[in-house]
């Protein structure tokens, strides 16, 4: 796989994110007919230079869901070269005869390579990562940003509450997660741009092009039409009673209480919170599992 991303351009420093930016536009995109016929040349005859085709044509979509990521204070240059890592791995597993395109398939390992970088890199890990933290980690930013809960410091006391009911996590847990990360919100994209001569290009003149999110959105469509279409298969895991509790508690933008649940079906609020807890963990157990009878994914991401 090395030798087919050889010719892959390299970031190697903050200076150098723009001149990295306007390279990688140079690459064309592909026809979904192309790809399928890259995809199926690399997997029967290990055509180096197709599966370097299928790289550099997603260089800007790998780009793109690394900016996402600015903001954890680690360098950019190092975020989107793991994000290229993921990509690689995505290209070198990629399975055209699943019915999905490259994109969809490659998201799930730039998102699941760039968030092991952060966590390795962040002090985080050394303290001990539950899975409550790794979700209040990469959730926090997005949950404070949905109520304009921007400011430095701590957060105000209904807004902690609010993320913990989102995040279905402690109030503490959110607290001290927000104390950790700097209790800032994301980098505005119009900071400029280090090493850009007058200073006068911002992040979002950087941003992937039309064509780049065009490909984005695609494949942000495609995944939520795969995902939803896993989500309704794996329900059938479940009984009626998990079902309706899980749909009320956790797929409403408006969720139903627990004690409201209690009454509907006469037992007591814990008794609720237990089936619904259940029901999630098997719901996702599931999704799990047809992801990667599907080829979506070959391991958990993170």
């Amino acid at each position: 796989m090395a030798a087919a991303t050889g010719n892959v351009p390299a970031l190697t420093s903050e200076n150098g994110l723009s001149r990295y930016l306007t390279e990688i536009r140079k690459f064309p995109m592909l026809e979904k007919e192309q790809e399928f016929q890259l995809a199926r040349d690399w997997i029967e005859k290990e055509d180096t230079e197709a599966a370097h085709l299928m790289v550099t044509s997603h260089l800007r979509l790998a780009a793109k869901i690394a900016m996402g990521y600015r903001g954890y204070g680690l360098p950019i240059s190092e975020v989107v070269s793991e994000a290229n890592v993921g990509l690689m791995q995505a290209v070198k597993r990629f399975d055209p005869d699943k019915g999905f395109r490259l994109a969809t398939y490659a998201m799930w390992w730039i998102r699941a390579s760039i968030q092991e970088y952060i966590l390795r890199s962040w002090s985080l890990v050394k303290m001990g990562t539950t899975a409550n933290q790794k979700k209040l980690f990469f959730n926090l930013r997005r949950a404070k940003n949905r109520i304009g809960a921007l400011e430095e410091g701590d957060l105000r006391p209904e807004n902690v509450a609010t993320i913990a009911k989102q995040l279905s996590v402690t109030e503490d847990d959110v607290v001290s997660m927000n104390r950790r990360m700097g209790g800032g919100g994301d980098a505005s994209l119009n900071a400029p741009l280090k090493g850009d001569g007058d200073g006068s290009a911002e992040w979002q003149d950087w941003l992937p092009d039309d064509e780049a999110d065009t490909a984005g959105s695609y494949a942000e469509s495609e995944e939520h039409d795969k995902r939803m279409d896993l989500l309704t298969r794996a329900m059938d895991a479940l009984n009626e009673r998990e079902q309706h509790i899980l749909t009320e508690r956790r797929l409403k933008d408006d969720p139903v209480t627990l004690e409201d649940l209690s009454t509907v079906y006469n037992v007591s609020r814990e008794r609720i919170r237990q089936i619904e807890v259940r029901a999630f963990e098997k719901l996702s157990e599931r999704m799990r599992e047809l992801a990667a009878d599907e080829g979506m994914i070959e391991a958990e991401p993170v």
